[in-house]
């Protein structure tokens, strides 16, 4: 059976029937603040009441019971005014992921599907789409849902009770657009394995949409090849939001090309910014990470691209080998730091600068003088502004002056959504590092 055999055997509501159910959420005088702004959620303690069906008495949230959770509502703000339609979990903080602003014709799968077509339209006006990221969230109004292209197959992350009830017509609708296009889709992988899911009161899981298939993906990104294991590979195989600044990386060494070029590559999962240096004409490149499995999944595609000989990798902490390279001497011409997201909330921001901080003074003490620094933060937590301030002091620290080359974000496949702060993470930053004399 293939995956479109096994799509059209489930079942699905019809095109027109409305899924909006007869709850209505008021917030509260001067609530949903986030909301008017621009964002996409509605918090626990913005909420005043709830409202059943036509004529029958509100109540305040406290009394409701579990049973709307995951279902679609309107929400008024507390003088009766239309703000939209989320969806509704009394169990998450969140209480409401916003879907539609304003409408007033209810949800549909029709409606979803044109959600599903402009999240589409809007990667083959901005990417090359052979692998990317289809689908980013509240950023393309599904909120939480992600879902990632990796040439044939697809990886869906369901994190909302609400999209998880509508996860198979929205992936079915997908299929059927990409289809359209030409772009055939062998097969889907969930991964919906992330703790957060369980804050929504839904269980974490992975494994098959349908019909089976090799979970080890091969996929080319700028010209350089790659094994995706979409099965226990990190996130959902592979992080396709610095496809374009491993891009500038890669142009960057190709300026100080033909004469030897040192790149140390720090956090380097599955290799591809050390690759993207090596294929650019780098000399030699030291790519380190913490994870061995990571390790061995990056030798194997060094040996798929003949990059094995520049390439070598260690299995280390990069906190204890950057103090351990500065003291052994050694000096790089471009270092690169992409680490993991120190922060996954406010309260543990000030830790994580400590540690932003600390690697990026060890990594510019690395930089020989007139060398180059790329470095980034992928917490939401970790601002832009935050995000200079460290490296600023980091820089104090060093003896060293940073002079900015390029400020990039996440890829476009990743769209930052204006008012949406969620939707804005990485930030990367790529500087000539200057001693000082």
């Amino acid at each position: 059976m293939t995956l479109y055999d096994w799509l059209a055997a489930q079942e699905y509501p019809a095109e027109d029937q409305n899924l909006l159910s007869d709850r209505t959420v008021f917030v509260k005088k001067g609530g949903a603040r986030l909301l008017k702004a621009g964002g996409q959620w509605i918090f626990d303690n913005e909420i005043d009441r709830i409202a059943g069906p036509e004529k029958a008495p509100c109540a305040p949230e406290s009394e409701q019971s579990m049973s709307g959770a995951g279902d679609i509502v309107r929400v008024k703000d507390f003088d009766g005014y239309q703000l939209g339609y989320g969806f509704y979990n009394p169990r998450s903080k969140i209480r409401v992921r916003m879907l539609s602003r304003y409408g007033k014709d209810g949800i549909t799968p029709a409606f979803l599907r044109r959600r599903v077509q402009e999240a589409w339209d809007y990667r083959k006006a901005v990417i090359d789409t052979s692998s990317c990221r289809l689908v980013f969230g509240e950023a393309d109004f599904l909120p939480g849902l992600t879902i990632d292209k990796f040439e044939d197959i697809l990886v869906v992350e369901s994190l909302a009770l609400g999209t998880e009830r509508l996860k198979l017509l929205i992936l079915k609708d997908l299929v059927e657009i990409l289809a359209a296009d030409g772009v055939t889709v062998r097969g889907i992988y969930e991964r919906s394995d992330a703790k957060v899911r369980e804050l929504e009161g839904i269980p974490r899981t992975k494994g098959f949409i349908g019909p089976e298939f090799d979970p080890l993906v091969p996929i080319i990104e700028n010209g350089i090849r790659y094994i995706v294991d979409v099965k226990d590979g990190q996130k959902t195989g592979f992080f396709l939001d610095q496809k374009e600044n491993r891009a500038a990386v890669a142009r960057l060494v190709r300026k100080l090309a033909p004469g030897e070029v040192r790149v140390l590559d720090c956090f380097t999962h599955t290799g591809s910014f050390g690759l993207n240096a090596a294929a650019a004409g780098a000399s030699s490149v030291l790519s380190v990470d913490a994870s061995g499995l990571a390790i061995e999944q990056a030798r194997e595609n060094a040996k798929l691209n003949g990059l094995e000989d520049r390439v070598r990798y260690q299995t280390a902490d990069v906190f204890e080998l950057l103090p351990q390279l500065e003291k052994e001497g050694e000096r790089y011409d471009l270092v690169i730091l992409d680490p993991p997201a120190f922060t996954k909330s406010r309260s543990a921001t000030k830790n994580a600068v400590k540690g932003y901080r600390e690697i990026n003074l060890r990594g510019m003490r690395l930089v020989k003088n007139g060398g180059f620094l790329a470095t980034c933060s992928c917490s939401h937590f970790m601002t832009e502004e935050l995000f200079a301030r460290t490296l600023q002091e980091a820089a104090r620290g060093a003896r060293r002056r940073l002079r900015q080359v390029e400020f990039r974000t996440q890829g476009p496949d990743h769209p930052i959504l204006w008012g949406d702060d969620e939707s804005y993470y990485l930030k990367f930053y790529i500087f000539q590092v200057i001693e000082e004399l």
